[in-house]
């Protein structure tokens, strides 16, 4: 009987600690507006060192594992991968971005333009297109190969059927996998996982409201907000429906259609020679200056850079580790460990980079050359969605473009949603067998608790603020469960050689 096998209390208490929150969030939004951001300055001053290690440590022990004797293990017996290089590859990048790739690809390299810290180091043309991908390259997509290797063995090679984050620490925790500790780890990762869900939306989807409102010459309203987030949640939930042969249609669907804009926009937009010059420049200094940029810690705050944005983004894509690796891992069975992370990091930053090189460099150009004085109006009005409408609307039929982003941003939606629903429905058994599916009715579910939040929140800007500083602070204990994680594989995976030997 379904219901006896689920884990109701795993299920639920997350669900009901982040209903808690969005009714303080509500009833005294500037109080709780204060103490949290007090929280989230105190953990990313104080402790922004342990962000930093953890990111650069977690970026050398991925390397590490691919080429030890770590990296020859199969994820599984089979002879050849479960999916073609093209599906597994299409289905790990588009589950760990969501839309937000898209929105920050766009107006990213504006956020940091106008920062001392680029201006010290010799002005936007040089820096502003560096930062961004090093905030979305080898480190963060290290927090999502590393783990997804552990998930990986622990499902394909271990055969658990306890499809938990407290489950990739029992080598080391052993029976207190199944007490209190465990418990509190399992509860810690869904609590983030959901609070991680409802704030993704906080950023993106107003440019995707903006975007259809713009096209179809309809007011931009929460209703239409609420409408675009419906055809989402139908998008992933027929999808999921239909298992994993759907999820890898539709991210393959996401793929297509991501690649098509940023092929309209480098060469729609007549500056196809400055985006490949300074992307390849801007991967040169990435390079030459990437431990610098990993450890530099501004001790005297004279910029306040690092704790702003890359201690910021560290602890965002930690907490996105909830549920990213675990569907990573959960695809990658009959690859090796050393496909899975080399493949990884091919994939993700082929994706990523691209992205940002592509749709960046091209805001980019429209600055520097004098075609847009973007920075200005974005100073002025403060309005990031206004202005990168405005250097989309200088591309050749701007109505297609838009229609073409808001149609990438709801299958990005779509197909990170798939992705975090089958985790949370594994996460909703007590045992699950690596190669059972959870029952339909649990993905349904899911599929729908998962969008409730982010449409109750709509209604309030600051809950939406608030609930991501939540995650945020997430990351901090996620932190020490994610070193737990990587210990546990090493002494398990050790073992597990061992044995090999005999």
């Amino acid at each position: 009987m379904l219901s006896k096998r689920l884990d109701w209390p795993a299920t639920l208490i997350p669900f009901a600690c982040v209903l808690l929150l969005c009714a303080l969030f509500l009833i005294t939004p500037e109080a709780s507006s204060r103490t949290l951001e007090s929280i989230r300055f105190f953990l990313g001053d104080t402790f922004g060192v342990y962000y930093l290690m953890i990111g650069l440590g977690v970026f050398f022990c991925s390397l590490y594992i691919a080429f030890s004797k770590y990296g020859a293990i199969r994820l599984g017996n089979l002879e050849k991968p479960l999916y073609s290089n093209f599906k597994w590859g299409s289905m790990m990048f588009t589950s760990g971005l969501a839309a937000d790739i898209l929105f920050y690809s766009l107006c990213e390299w504006m956020l940091y333009a106008s920062e001392p810290h680029i201006e010290e180091l010799g002005g936007a043309q040089d820096w502003a297109s560096v930062f961004p991908l090093f905030h979305w390259g080898p480190i963060p997509w290290s927090f999502y190969v590393t783990l997804a290797v552990a998930f990986g063995f622990m499902l394909h090679v271990r055969k658990r059927n306890r499809q938990k984050y407290s489950e990739a620490c029992r080598p080391i925790l052993g029976a207190h996998t199944d007490g209190l500790a465990g418990r509190l780890i399992d509860l810690l990762a869904l609590f983030a996982l959901l609070a991680g869900t409802a704030t993704t939306f906080s950023l993106a989807t107003p440019l995707l409201s903006l975007a259809i409102s713009h096209v179809l010459h309809i007011p931009q309203s929460n209703l239409l907000t609420v409408v675009i987030l419906l055809v989402t949640c139908i998008t992933y939930t027929t999808a999921i429906y239909f298992g994993m042969h759907g999820i890898a249609k539709l991210a393959a669907s996401c793929v297509y259609l991501f690649f098509i804009l940023l092929l309209y926009v480098f060469l729609g937009g007549g500056e196809a020679k400055y985006i490949v010059e300074t992307g390849f420049s801007a991967l040169g200094s990435l390079a030459q200056n990437f431990l610098t940029m990993s450890t530099w810690t501004d001790a005297l705050r004279t910029s306040s850079f690092p704790q702003n944005w890359t201690i910021f983004y560290w602890a965002y894509w930690m907490v996105w580790c909830v549920a990213a690796p675990f569907f990573i891992g959960s695809i990658s069975k009959g690859r090796t460990i050393r496909q899975t992370i080399l493949g990884g990091y091919f994939w993700g930053l082929a994706g990523t980079f691209t992205s940002f090189i592509v749709l960046g460099n091209y805001g980019l150009a429209l600055e520097m050359k004098g075609k847009l004085n973007i920075l200005a109006q974005y100073a002025a009005s403060g309005d990031l969605y206004q202005s990168i409408l405005a250097i989309l609307e200088t591309l050749p039929f701007p109505a297609f473009v838009l229609i073409l982003l808001a149609l990438t941003m709801i299958t990005f939606y779509a197909t990170s949603f798939d992705a975090l629903a089958v985790v949370a429905s594994a996460y909703s058994y007590k045992k699950l067998d690596g190669e059972e599916e959870p029952d339909r009715r649990v993905k349904l579910f899911w599929s729908l608790l998962l969008m409730l939040l982010p449409v109750a929140l709509i209604f309030s800007d600051s809950s939406m603020a608030n609930l991501q500083t939540v995650s945020i602070i997430a990351a901090f204990p996620i932190g020490f469960v994610i070193v737990l994680i990587i210990a546990s594989f090493f002494r398990d995976a050790g073992r597990y050689l061992e044995e090999g030997e005999k």
